[in-house]
């Protein structure tokens, strides 16, 4: 299976890849296959982790916007508040095809925590007409924005991209062999292999675009203060880190400097996921979940290296996609399925990566850099409390993008080799997902989500 470096790197809408820009993606489709056909009423029913968290990660909203035609990528964050209260007062739901009907989200949408077979972020669409099934079509959200239907599930899962690669690569183990035979480091791997897509000149322009999204959520995320939505009342706390910095007190001047570099670092990660927890644009990274790592790290980088240019950027986030495509190959980037492990894990085994890249690091040290990243996320638990990709979601990006700085300084600082491989860790991350229990799984039933609130 072909997977793309902008396959993992997706601009869109928070709180959630899983249960917002997936589900956004799935109504999407199958509003456009109604195409002209005369329907009177939707029905949504929500399994699984959607069912359990999809309040707090915002999915009915998700799902409504996606049944009016509307994509994470494109769709204004400002015009989803306005709309939904307009639904709620009696407006009508206008499909693609034109059609109008109204829609009760009390009534019309399905809370059901049982999970289907498939994969535990599920959702039944059906349409009607009168009392009459028109049409209906099941979703499963797979993490990172991708989703599949039934059939495509019936048929033995993700439907393959079947893109022949000049460099195909399904393990680390082929990955560095392919890189040590043609004497290419990983990111010039990797462009070799994205152009059976697209242009070189079209990937370089399309991961510049990539990162100024990621920087614009950066920015916005210094601008915004008060409280975050959703009944917690976290504080926004990026702002007032930002202005520190700016302008310490009298008695935190003399601080070391490097104390002061992890602060911006950790600042960079707490402006993205304070923007994607308000439900703004940002970009998958690999999910939503995790989507700080990466552009904390890369904003490190670019503030701290006099010499770093757009062909950093380029070679970063390529090396750093080549990591997230053995994760989603080989385990999963989804909460849902095995932890967070699978998302700020992979996020932080990518960052790390990408980051060694960077700095000239071997393909056996971007690879050793990966393995320390992750490694030392492994068992991590998706505990989001009140469902809210909150608490601790925000502070874990923090702290996962300090740590791939250290993954990749203590690689670079080896020869490369060492004694667990990243196809080791990955592996180990797939089996501990499997026999995690589903509480710890993003459905807010164990861990921080039930210890953190008073009952």
């Amino acid at each position: 299976m072909a997977i793309s470096v902008f396959d993992l790197f997706r601009i869109g809408v928070g709180p959630s890849s899983s249960h917002t820009v997936g589900p956004m993606r799935a109504a999407s489709a199958f509003a456009q296959s109604l195409g002209k056909l005369p329907c009177s009423r939707l029905v949504v029913r929500l399994h699984g982790s959607l069912a359990s968290t999809g309040v707090g990660h915002g999915t009915d909203r998700a799902v409504i916007m996606g049944l009016m035609g509307e994509a994470p990528e494109t769709i204004d964050p400002d015009s989803i508040e306005p709309r939904l209260e307009a639904l709620d007062q009696g407006g009508a739901l206008t499909l693609p095809g034109g059609q109008t009907l109204t829609f009760d989200r009390k009534h019309d949408i399905e809370w059901d925590d049982s999970c289907l077979p498939f994969h535990p972020n599920a959702m039944v669409l059906t349409a009607y007409q009168d009392e009459n099934v028109v049409a209906t079509n099941t979703y499963y959200s797979l993490g990172g924005g991708f989703y599949i239907d039934q059939a495509c599930a019936e048929q033995g899962g993700v439907e393959e991209d079947v893109t022949t690669l000049p460099y195909p690569f399904d393990t680390g183990s082929e990955l560095l062999a392919l890189c040590q035979t043609h004497q290419l480091r990983i990111s010039q791997l990797m462009l070799e292999n994205e152009k059976a897509w697209r242009s070189e000149e079209a990937i370089r322009q399309e991961l510049l675009t990539i990162w100024h999204a990621m920087q614009t959520s950066i920015e916005n995320g210094l601008k915004a203060s008060g409280c975050l939505p959703g009944g917690l009342n976290v504080r926004r706390r990026a702002q007032s880190l930002h202005q520190q910095l700016l302008s310490p007190p009298d008695n935190q001047r003399l601080i070391v400097s490097s104390f002061t570099v992890m602060d911006w670092v950790n600042l960079f990660a707490l402006a993205v996921n304070e923007e994607n927890a308000a439900g703004r644009r940002m970009v998958t990274a690999p999910t939503n979940g995790a989507a700080g790592i990466v552009p904390a790290v890369l904003a490190y980088y670019l503030k701290f290296e006099p010499d770093a240019c757009d062909a950093d950027v380029v070679d970063f986030l390529l090396a750093a996609g080549a990591v997230g495509i053995l994760c989603k190959k080989n385990a999963s980037i989804s909460g849902a399925e095995v932890g967070c492990q699978g998302e700020v894990g992979s996020a932080c085994a990518m960052a790390a990566a990408g980051l060694a890249e960077v700095l000239g690091g071997s393909a056996k040290q971007v690879e050793n850099a990966a393995e320390i990243g992750l490694e030392h996320n492994l068992g991590l638990t998706c505990d989001p409390v009140a469902g809210l990709v909150q608490v601790p979601c925000i502070e874990r990006n923090a702290i996962a993008s300090v740590k791939a700085i250290n993954a990749a300084r203590m690689a670079l600082h080896g020869d490369g080799e060492h004694f667990i491989s990243l196809d080791k860790v990955i592996r180990t991350m797939r089996d501990t997902g499997r026999d995690m229990q589903d509480k710890y799984k993003e459905t807010s039933k164990g861990g921080l989500a039930v210890n953190a609130i008073e009952c």
